[in-house]
């Protein structure tokens, strides 16, 4: 009998053991795998915080970090002021600045015999892309060897003369005549040097370079080996990829509402955008489009390639009543309210707004929404979906 009660009692502390044991692990699986903000958040005081929260953070809130954001797809943007009136929209391509680009032509007729660099190689400033072989080449190299020597007898003349002057055995006016024609010797050597080195002619007068102007890419190459060029002809380009500009295409009324200095917004590939400044207008019609051209500097060239056409957003300068614009795809419907999913330290969080008018994929906010926060655009629906997820779970 009392061996019974003996198991009878090892029985129960068993199955106590093992109950304690399975809540433990419940409440460690929640502790580890709650992706909430406030998962770990001591029991004490999530009470403080009431029952109806459930540690899942406020209402309308996504937990998401920005990598898991970013591998989502998930674009966000920076909210500035302005209804859809205050914005132009133009296309623009990315081209090169002026001082960005440099076109290698011929200095003097002649054959390509070498051509050190192909399409897409990089080249430094000064660097010899290509190799000539030019008569004219030798014809400056022998000038400039002929006004070497004319000055190094125009040299030794005046020296004489002056040793003849100074023991006073000849005139002044010899020793003058002796120190002009040093003169015209001199200005004669600095001539052909500087035409040899504007031909880029070798020291032994063969052959002349090719060189590049600025360090970038080659993006353009026309020269073949053993091909016969006139002086002037174009050989190739080679542009600095970080050195570009955006020219977009404005009409006339649009471009009388713009200033130097205004901000704009450029659209690219996979939804991303780029901050922009107008830096200036051209006075003139293009004679085929009859539009106006908007310079743009842009802040950074990631995701930017000389050629590339894009969308401009171009901000009038007027502030539009306090209405902001948004990509409609910002703006998503939950439970029949407009909301944007506002950028949190841990997350996104829904933010009512009110919409108004809605013009080229474009969308006003009238009220809900100040400049100056970050929102999710492009995927917002991915957070519209969790949210409704989680509320499901609820």
């Amino acid at each position: 009998m009392e061996l019974l009660k003996n198991d009878n009692r090892r029985f129960a502390l068993a199955a106590a053991g093992a109950l304690a044991f399975t809540a433990g692990g419940i409440l460690l699986g929640q502790t580890l795998f709650d992706t909430s903000p406030d998962a770990a958040e001591p029991a004490g005081e999530a009470g403080e915080h009431g029952e109806a929260e459930e540690n899942h953070g406020p209402e309308g809130f996504v937990a998401i970090d920005g990598a898991r954001a970013q591998a989502a797809g998930i674009i966000t943007e920076i909210v500035r002021s302005g209804g859809l009136g205050s914005e132009i929209i133009a296309q623009g391509v990315v081209a090169a600045t002026p001082e960005g680009e440099s076109v290698l032509t011929a200095r003097a007729d002649g054959t390509v015999v070498r051509i050190n660099r192909r399409l897409g190689d990089y080249v430094n400033a000064g660097q010899a892309v290509a190799v000539m072989e030019s008569r004219e080449a030798s014809s400056i190299a022998s000038e400039r060897s002929a006004a070497a020597a004319r000055l190094a007898l125009a040299r030794s003349t005046y020296d004489r003369e002056k040793r003849l002057y100074d023991a006073k055995v000849t005139a002044r006016q010899d020793l003058e005549g002796a120190q002009a024609a040093l003169a015209e010797a001199q200005a004669e050597v600095r001539r052909t040097q500087a035409a040899a080195g504007a031909a880029r002619v070798s020291g032994d007068g063969r052959t002349l370079s090719v060189v590049s102007l600025v360090s970038g890419q080659v993006t353009k190459s026309d020269a073949k080996l053993g091909a016969f060029v006139a002086a002037g002809t174009e050989l190739f380009r080679v542009a600095n990829p970080n050195s570009v500009q955006i020219n977009a295409s404005v009409l006339p009324a649009d471009a009388a509402r713009i200033r130097p200095g205004v901000v704009a917004v450029l659209e690219l590939p996979g939804g991303n955008t780029r901050s922009a400044t107008v830096r200036s207008i051209t006075p003139g019609l293009d004679p085929e489009s009859r539009s106006l051209t908007a310079v743009l500097q842009p802040a950074g060239v990631a995701g930017l390639s000389q050629g590339q056409g894009l969308r401009v957003r171009i901000r009038s300068g007027e502030d539009g009543d306090g209405r902001i614009t948004l990509p409609e795809e910002a703006v998503q419907s939950v439970e029949g309210r407009d909301v944007v999913f506002m950028k949190t330290a841990k997350g996104f969080q829904a933010t009512n707004v009110a919409t108004g008018q809605r013009s080229g994929g474009r969308i006003e906010v009238v009220s809900g929404l100040r400049p100056g926060v970050t929102i999710a655009t492009r995927n917002a629906f991915l957070l519209k979906a969790e949210l409704g997820k989680g509320e499901a779970e609820h």
